[in-house]
């Protein structure tokens, strides 16, 4: 397929790319900063500028498309880019770009005729890692239908871009899919941040402990490239077990006591439901940081 990448340059585009390359997609890269990857055409455009927006996707991905008969289309939209996080910018810009440039990735893929984009959500819409104080979910593990009620600027531009996401499926019958996206961890980091994680499991009470490698987001991707038919959907993305050693029933204890437990969970189970994934689109994590690093707590 070919795939026009927004963000591309970013902790999760960097992975996600070469990943789509090695799937046999042809890849564009839209991003502020280039990845400077082989094979993939790095584009300065501003999402925020519709008509910028639209005349990247008119252009050629490679000099080699010129020589095509025919001016070809992008099959799909990725939209990863986004201002990450709160405490970049101030809230109004966090908020205000990231809010218009998925409407204008929305509204371009509409208008050239792009049947499926599926864009960058978050674990933050479900009100996790920026509440003031202690946030506790309603119920666990933490499905797509949980409510979904932040606080903070980026949480809650992430839930209105869902908002805007269905109501333009809505009105063009395209698939569009969100992701809502868990701490995405590079595979370097496993060794530099887990450890101190293992030792002290609430550093990861903010994001219910769960995590995913950037590897497997670029197999999520894939699959929801692959997947056609579901119209508007989002899906909980993370790794199948937690970012702690701390077994599933001590965490409970320690930092869920009286949250409703509505089914029996795996002892290294996330608490970040991926069932939705895993039956609509055949997601099936590869990684983990028990592959880098020894479990201090297996028997």
């Amino acid at each position: 397929m070919r795939i026009l990448v927004t963000g591309g340059s970013g902790k999760a585009g960097r992975h996600v790319v070469p990943y789509l390359l090695e799937h046999g997609h042809t890849v564009t890269n839209l991003d502020r900063a280039p990845l400077g990857l082989d094979g993939v055409t790095d584009l300065d455009v501003e999402l925020t500028d519709l008509g910028a927006l639209v005349s990247a996707l008119r252009m050629p991905a490679s000099f080699a498309e010129l020589d095509e008969p025919q001016e070809p289309a992008y099959d799909a939209v990725v939209h990863l880019a986004a201002v990450p996080r709160i405490l970049l910018r101030s809230d109004h810009d966090t908020y205000v770009t990231n809010v218009v440039s998925t409407w204008n990735v929305l509204e371009a893929s509409a208008l050239l005729g792009i049947r499926k984009v599926v864009f960058a959500s978050s674990e933050t819409t479900y009100g996790i890692c920026f509440a003031r104080g202690e946030w506790r979910p309603e119920y666990l593990p933490v499905d797509e239908e949980h409510p979904t009620v932040p606080e903070d600027a980026y949480a809650i531009s992430k839930v209105a871009s869902e908002v805007t996401a269905r109501s333009v499926q809505r009105r063009t019958g395209a698939d569009v899919y969100g992701l809502r996206i868990n701490n995405v961890i590079e595979p370097h980091e496993y060794a530099q941040l887990f450890p101190s994680f293992l030792e002290a499991p609430e550093q990861r009470r903010r994001n219910i402990f769960a995590y995913i490698d950037a590897r497997d987001l670029g197999q999520i991707i894939d699959r929801c490239l692959h997947t056609d038919g579901l119209g508007y959907e989002v899906f909980n993305v993370a790794a199948a077990d937690h970012s702690v050693a701390a077994p599933t029933s001590e965490l409970v204890a320690r930092f869920y006591d009286g949250v409703e437990v509505r089914r029996e969970l795996g002892e290294r189970e996330t608490f970040y439901s991926i069932d939705k994934a895993r039956r609509l689109l055949g997601y099936e994590p590869q990684h983990s940081w028990r592959d880098v690093l020894d479990d201090p707590r297996a028997g």
